[in-house]
């Protein structure tokens, strides 16, 4: 059985490493789309109720797979059950503390980024569900790709898809009423590198 989120996981505990090295004042993951991020978001307290499961047998049942195992020649790299048991434990420390960082909302926010349409929409209030769930600070959302109206247009499309946005930014704008909501145009280009991004 595959632990859920255990990918995403573990790339979040290499960039974690690298971070705590380094003084940034703000930190940013920007995420793969929902499913990903929930399994990512629900990894920690996952593995943590996991690792605590298994403190509990190693107390429990510790002594006796020490005596097999020491029958046998003992886990790979010549470590012992306890070694092994001290690791998870140190482990489930790092992972309770991410945890802590996670449900903190002075440290940690989690900004939704849609589009307006019924799709996105309705994958923005399942993750912002789920957020709520796992006790994540979530207070602002980005809607992309909007087409703003010109003064004349001739484009039958460009009206329709700015009708349907429309619509659909109305229901997002009375749904999160108490959400910063932050509308970005639709661009003629791709926003790459740090002078597009600021301008």
């Amino acid at each position: 059985m595959q632990i859920p989120g255990v990918d995403e996981a573990m790339s979040f505990a290499e960039v974690l490493k690298h971070v705590k090295t380094l003084d940034f004042e703000v930190i940013i993951f920007d995420t793969a789309p929902t499913g990903h991020t929930l399994r990512f978001l629900q990894f920690p307290t996952v593995l943590e109720k996991a690792l605590e499961k298994l403190s509990q047998l190693s107390r429990q049942f510790g002594p006796m797979l020490n005596t097999i195992l020491g029958a046998r020649g003992g886990l790979p790299n010549g470590q012992s059950m306890d070694d092994l048991m001290s690791k998870m434990d140190s482990l489930r420390e790092t992972i309770a503390e991410v945890n802590k960082q996670f449900k903190n909302a002075d440290m940690t926010t989690f900004v939704c980024v849609c589009i307006a349409e019924f799709l996105s929409l309705y994958e923005t209030e399942r993750m912002i569900q789920e957020l709520s769930n796992y006790q994540i600070d979530t207070h602002s959302i980005v809607v992309n790709q909007l087409l703003f109206p010109k003064a004349s247009n001739d484009c039958a499309q460009c009206n329709a898809r700015r009708n349907m946005q429309k619509k659909y930014l109305e229901q997002i704008e009375e749904l999160y009423d108490e959400f910063n909501v932050v509308k970005c145009p639709m661009l003629v280009e791709e926003v790459r590198g740090k002078e597009r991004l600021e301008a």
